[in-house]
């Protein structure tokens, strides 16, 4: 085995605790200024944020390049090579504005000019949250003597890059780094799998590729047939009917399981 393919979003970075204390410390604002439950409106939020999103026109593209709701909450979509995201930039301020409104309206606030102050706040928020895994940084390290190493990401171009420029030391790592955004279709599709193996010049069972989801990761390297590795951080059942080669419950188990993988066959 000569290269790693990473997912980044819940496998290298902790995306998902980012966006929950940044909807966290956003709603906090409506509970000082109208005494509301913070998590009854982020909830709120949440579901008008869902409703909007599948409701634009864009929402085939997007679900395709795999970029959910709450990343269009603070995304610029600044960078675009499809027209559909160039009609997210231009959508994204209404969204922002509406998807907080509708959610105050809720839990009964009618407030307009509040609402725009917590969608510009939300992005505030997530910006100052870039988390990493404790253990990201001490297995790329390690991976690095060994193998060669690849980022493929699901994502807007522009956000995908702000969050690396956020933590600028990750992208030492990666010869190459694929956003679904740029190529033009999303994992599980098989055509990203094999566009990373091309620019590794590595064949399928020459690489292996690590993530957090099944319906993207693990589905698209078994359809491409690179080994996958599931990393179930949270030790989930198993929600769709996916097998991954292997299962792994943090990064640190991946090092021991590509030796013990390498010594097999060998």
């Amino acid at each position: 085995m000569k290269a790693v393919f990473f997912d980044l979003d819940d496998t290298l970075l902790w995306d998902e605790r980012s966006v929950e204390e940044a909807f966290h410390a956003t709603c906090l604002k409506a509970t000082e200024k109208y005494g509301v439950d913070a998590s009854q409106l982020e909830e709120a939020v949440r579901n008008e944020a869902k409703k909007l999103y599948q409701s634009y026109e864009t929402y085939p593209y997007v679900q395709m390049i795999g970029i959910n709701p709450f990343e269009a909450l603070w995304s610029s979509f600044s960078e675009w090579k499809h027209e559909q995201l160039k009609k997210l930039h231009e959508l994204v301020p209404t969204y922002r504005e509406n998807a907080w409104y509708l959610g105050l309206k809720s839990v009964g606030i009618n407030d307009v000019t509040f609402a725009k102050e917590l969608a510009l706040q939300f992005g505030v928020e997530r910006r100052k949250r870039p988390y990493v895994y404790e253990d990201t940084f001490t297995v790329l390290k390690e991976l690095k003597k060994d193998y060669r190493l690849l980022l493929l990401t699901n994502g807007d171009p522009s956000l995908q890059k702000e969050k690396l420029q956020s933590v600028p030391e990750l992208v030492s790592f990666f010869e190459h780094i694929v956003i679904s955004g740029e190529f033009g279709k999303g994992k599980p599709d098989v055509s990203i799998f094999q566009h990373a193996l091309s620019l590794m010049e590595v064949k399928s069972e020459e690489a292996v590729m690590i993530g957090d989801k099944l319906s993207t990761d693990i589905l698209g390297a078994n359809q491409a047939n690179i080994p996958s590795i599931w990393l179930n951080r949270k030790q989930l059942a198993p929600y769709m009917d996916v097998q991954p080669a292997y299962e792994i419950n943090s990064l640190s188990q991946l090092i021991p399981l590509l030796n013990e993988r390498n010594v097999k066959n060998g």
